[in-house]
């Protein structure tokens, strides 16, 4: 290690100690066994983590305010079981993990190859200063600190090419960390090229803030894959989703799930209302309720959940296999959809196990009078989506396990169709001609991995 880097550490037990001035004397490093740097408590000043070494994330490890974590690309980093080892960037904290095609980072379980599970670790949490509609509210999972602001350009950072593995665990009841957690994060920050593969909460969560993000994977998930809250308000484009349909949530498992606000509490803006474009959530020959012995029942429910006043906009993606294509929850909720603020076009559902009617349906939470009807959904939806036999998609063994295709085969429906009006004219977006996550270009080539299971790091 260089003097260069300094490290501090405030736990019982210092993994790093900050340099002092004696320049002879270098910070104090503590491994296991095996060769794995321990990292534990805070991190505070300017910190690299170099490809040459491995790391192991030990309890709660935090960036503090104004400290900044810089990874090299190609370093794998480890998170304990015991102590629910968790990465969280603080409001004010930045990280820059930049890694390549070639050399993606990786973040995963210490357990073995073939020993690994689900919320084997606690995930990767960042949290800024944009704004939200939850303002002081706390992070789940026992985090400490705060979260967002006013600043909708707040920077915490790059997140490229990273994988995220057998993370998302409950630190108490209904409050879990996810595989990659965003409180509050600003556009500044840049977040493309993620994957989180077999995690056992959502994939990815997002609470506020308006981070804009390209590919992103999630594989063989355990609840919600992409959820989103509090006044969310990014933009997300080409995102690829494949389930086990052995595993789901007692929650009810979901491709998305959107809610502006819990239950309760009052409709503050920012409203959510991210819009995604270019999403394929594929689950094939689900059962309506899974068996997981040891761990409870859980369910499948909707390619889309959308609920409690969301906002949320979906373009050109396509949803299979799920019990429900897609249900639009509560009257706060469609009346967003007359209101023209949320938005569905080129969208494609198939393969929905749950009856005829269920491609697209209505619902309201206990004890409200609904004000509009599953007929009324489906005729809105029927305008400018389609519903489709699982069959005519072509898309050969997208499903498969261990090696996904995920381009689509010749004649496919979805190599064409898309559609580029309303909030989808937006220069974020590419204005790609299919719809669904692929083209003719397969994005996920060279840094992801579909069989971390037998990956020795």
């Amino acid at each position: 290690m260089k003097t260069l880097f300094y490290y501090v550490l405030a736990v019982a037990v210092l993994t790093f100690t900050a340099c002092n001035n004696k320049k002879d004397e270098g910070p104090t490093v503590q491994k296991t066994p095996d060769g794995k740097i321990i990292v534990q408590g805070e991190i505070k000043g300017e910190v690299t983590w170099k490809s040459t070494e491995k790391y192991l994330l030990k309890g709660f490890v935090y960036v503090t305010e104004g400290s900044t974590l810089t990874i090299e690309p190609g370093t794998v980093i480890f998170g304990d079981k015991d102590s629910k080892g968790t990465l969280v960037v603080e409001k004010g904290g930045k990280i820059f993990a930049e890694g390549r095609a070639d050399a993606p980072i990786v973040f995963t379980s210490n357990l073995p190859a073939g020993s690994r599970g689900y919320g084997d670790w606690g995930g990767v949490v960042i949290a800024g200063n944009a704004p939200t509609n939850q303002v002081g509210a706390s992070m789940e999972g026992g985090i400490r600190g705060t979260f967002g602001g006013s600043d909708p350009n707040d920077n915490s950072g790059v997140l490229k090419y990273v994988r995220i593995e057998f993370a998302g665990i409950a630190f108490q009841p209904d409050k879990e960390i996810n595989g990659l957690t965003l409180y509050g994060v600003g556009r500044g920050t840049k977040i493309d090229y993620i994957q989180v593969s077999y995690c056992g909460d959502d994939s990815y969560e997002w609470f506020g803030g308006n981070v804009d993000s390209k590919y992103l994977v999630a594989f063989r998930g355990w609840d919600d894959e992409f959820d989103t809250d509090w006044g969310f308000t990014g933009k997300i484009q080409f995102g690829l989703s494949i389930r086990d349909r052995n595993f789901a949530d007692k929650s009810t498992s979901n491709g998305f799930e959107s809610d502006n606000f819990d239950p309760g509490s009052p409709g503050n803006p920012p409203f959510t209302a991210p819009v995604f474009a270019n999403i394929t959530c594929f689950l094939a020959d689900t059962a309506a309720v899974i068996p997981n012995p040891g761990l409870g029942s859980g369910s499948f429910g909707r390619g889309m959940h959308l609920r409690r006043n969301t906002r949320t906009s979906v373009f050109n993606s396509v949803f299979v296999g799920f019990p429900e294509g897609l249900r639009l929850d509560g009257n706060a909720t469609w009346a967003n959809v007359q209101s023209n603020e949320l938005q569905m076009a080129g969208v494609v559902v198939a393969g929905w196990t749950g009856g005829s009617g269920n491609y697209a349906r209505s619902a309201n939470p206990t004890g409200e009078t609904p004000n509009f009807t599953t007929t009324d959904v489906q005729n809105w939806y029927n305008l400018t989506n389609a519903r489709m036999n699982t069959a005519d998609l072509r898309l050969g063994n997208i499903g498969s396990l261990n090696n996904p295709q995920r381009i689509p085969n010749a004649g496919s429906p979805l190599l064409s169709g898309a559609v580029w009006t309303g909030k989808a004219n937006d220069a974020f977006f590419e204005k790609v001609n299919f719809r669904g996550a692929f083209g003719s270009n397969d994005w996920t080539q060279g840094w992801t991995n579909f069989n971390p299971q037998s990956t020795n790091y």
